[in-house]
């Protein structure tokens, strides 16, 4: 018969496994890193899965399939019970992907913290990270962190080349970052006019490398907030390959 199922785009299927999470009857497993449905008969076509998927890889169509079965969906979710118990794996096979909220012990509005290396006290600059993941690639448009976020949006390499990257740009910031060079920036605008219009999103900075190609994220920035018609206070931050600021925009 003709009904809705979901299908899974291997080339956009990054393997995060949230899918696999959040498919309540296990229609869904990863194969060889990638989503893959096990049999039609497991899904419903409900599409819980859809909302999780943070590269849009899960679409649902009309096609032929075998009817849904629930008594079949029980006896997987009991053997997948079974299995769980003895092996207790987790589903995406990596804790990175799991979006949270990082909650600091200490006191946040101090740049460093004495570390005791058995030799000298050492003063170091602490971690300013306030959400996880960071990878465009994996956050989901959806997550939490992002309402009323000040969105740090910075080319990846801009952190090994400022020294000061998490005292002076990403305390206080949801930190976003891609490289605009290798991945693609089509999907960055998307990705982020989803961003943009799903959240309450309070203002965007930008970070980038004084390279040409790093204007890629610049553009998709710009393009995203003239497409999701959302304004929002914007600036931009140009930094050298020796590490200096060149521009603060």
């Amino acid at each position: 018969m003709k009904r809705k199922i979901i299908n899974i785009d291997e080339k956009k299927c990054n393997g995060c496994g949230l899918c696999v999470k959040a498919c309540h009857e296990g229609a869904i497993e990863l194969v060889n890193g990638k989503a893959r449905l096990v049999s039609d008969e497991y899904c419903d076509g409900l599409g819980d899965c859809l909302p999780e998927c943070p590269t849009d890889a899960i679409k649902i169509i009309e096609r032929e399939a075998k009817d849904y079965d629930d008594d079949a969906v029980k006896k997987r979710m009991e053997e997948m019970k079974n299995k769980n118990e003895e092996e207790k794996p987790m589903a995406c096979g990596c804790p990175g992907t799991m979006a949270k909220m990082i909650n600091r012990t200490s006191n946040n509005d101090k740049d460093s913290v004495n570390i005791n290396n058995n030799q000298t006290n050492e003063i170091r600059s602490e971690s300013q990270l306030k959400q996880w993941p960071v990878q465009l690639n994996l956050i989901n448009t959806k997550s939490s962190f992002l309402e009323n976020a000040d969105l740090l949006i910075a080319a990846d390499c801009t952190a090994y080349a400022y020294a000061d990257f998490h005292k002076d740009f990403i305390k206080n910031h949801i930190t976003i970052i891609g490289c605009p060079k290798l991945d693609n920036n089509e999907y960055y605008k998307e990705k982020l006019t989803e961003i943009l219009r799903n959240n309450n999103i309070r203002s965007v900075k930008v970070v980038r490398m004084s390279v040409p190609c790093c204007t890629g994220i610049v553009n998709s920035v710009k393009r995203a907030m003239l497409e999701s018609n959302v304004i929002v206070p914007y600036s931009e931050v140009i930094i050298d390959t020796d590490g200096r600021i060149l521009k603060n925009i």
